[in-house]
């Protein structure tokens, strides 16, 4: 059993920063994709980050491309997304979430395991 433990989440102004961190627990997810979606009220969620099981490759919503960066430090399985120059859109849950596939998928229905969320609040 994995569990996926997101926090970092909070409020903040328009052009601030977040850290969000993932811890995973129950086993290592050293050879998963870790990823970031993020689900607005009213809205599907989204693809926003993903990071492949090295660290060499990321991938990026063109939504957040140049502003966030993800992150992973496989000693403490853990996964962070570096959140910059945050907008009011930016506004969702956050959810940390791991995959088998070697190539991630943006579709949040192909992903093996998730966390439960951490609210981000941006105000303008």
């Amino acid at each position: 059993q994995v569990q996926l433990v997101e926090s970092g989440g909070g409020w903040v102004q328009a052009g601030g920063s977040l850290r969000l961190s993932c811890v995973a627990s129950g086993r290592t997810l050293r050879s998963y994709t870790l990823g970031w979606f993020r689900q607005a009220p009213g809205k599907e969620r989204e693809f926003a980050a993903a990071i492949n099981w090295s660290g060499d490759n990321t991938y990026y919503a063109d939504s957040v491309k140049g502003r966030f960066t993800i992150s992973r430090d496989n000693a403490k399985n853990t996964v962070y997304l570096q959140m910059n120059s945050l907008k009011p859109e930016d506004t969702a849950v956050y959810y940390c979430a791991a995959d088998r596939a070697l190539v991630p998928n943006t579709e949040s229905r192909s992903w093996d395991y998730w966390g439960q969320g951490t609210q981000v609040t941006v105000s303008s």
